[in-house]
């Protein structure tokens, strides 16, 4: 038992806080997030279209890379902000043969990103979710080389679980906000 210097010579242990991570090794307060896509709201894009934002991948020491603009490509500094939603992959379903899937996971993660630093950022066409694509057909993830942005996008809103409910009302709140003012003035206006 530890004696907290606070107390005086009372002997009370002092209240450690719980680990904010899991049995998969997701760390919410170190931002660790292994084998993981992550994805965080734009602000204005989210607001109007709760499904669209900005999407990054995760090495398997948890490390999130994501193509934040033109030839540049972030490390743990996602560029609007702290993941609000994750949707962790199974490492067992690396398709690539030959090194550990560990291994195949962290070397496509990096190909991915080492391309994506050579790219010009186009928010319709080669964006963050393209960078997190490319990385997944490297690996062969699920025996698949047909990942792209549109299905990363379905996939995280259907699997992606929110970090907390502060997560989720950062991402949906605006959108509510929005749609009950767009609603209250055309009941008004009609």
């Amino acid at each position: 038992m530890e004696v907290n210097p606070e107390i005086g010579s009372e002997k009370r242990p002092i209240k450690m806080p719980l680990p904010l991570y899991d049995a998969q090794g997701i760390d919410h307060k170190r931002q660790r997030y292994p084998n993981c896509i992550v994805w965080t709201p734009i602000p204005c894009l989210t607001w109007l279209l709760p499904m669209i934002g900005h999407m990054g991948i995760a090495t398997t020491a948890g490390v999130i890379r994501d193509f934040a603009g033109p030839y540049y490509v972030s490390e743990d500094e996602m560029a609007f902000g702290r993941p609000t939603k994750y949707w962790q992959l199974d490492i067992d379903k690396v398709g690539k043969k030959g090194q550990s899937q560990k291994d195949t996971w962290d070397l496509a993660v990096y190909d991915a990103s080492e391309e994506y630093k050579t790219r010009m950022h186009n928010l319709c066409c080669d964006n963050c979710h393209s960078h997190c694509a490319m990385a997944l057909n490297i690996m062969e993830y699920g025996g698949s080389k047909s990942w792209n942005m549109v299905k990363l996008c379905f996939y995280m809103l259907i699997f992606g679980k929110y970090v907390s409910v502060c997560g989720f009302i950062k991402t949906w709140l605006p959108f509510l906000i929005m749609a009950g003012g767009i609603i209250a003035l055309a009941v008004t206006l009609s």
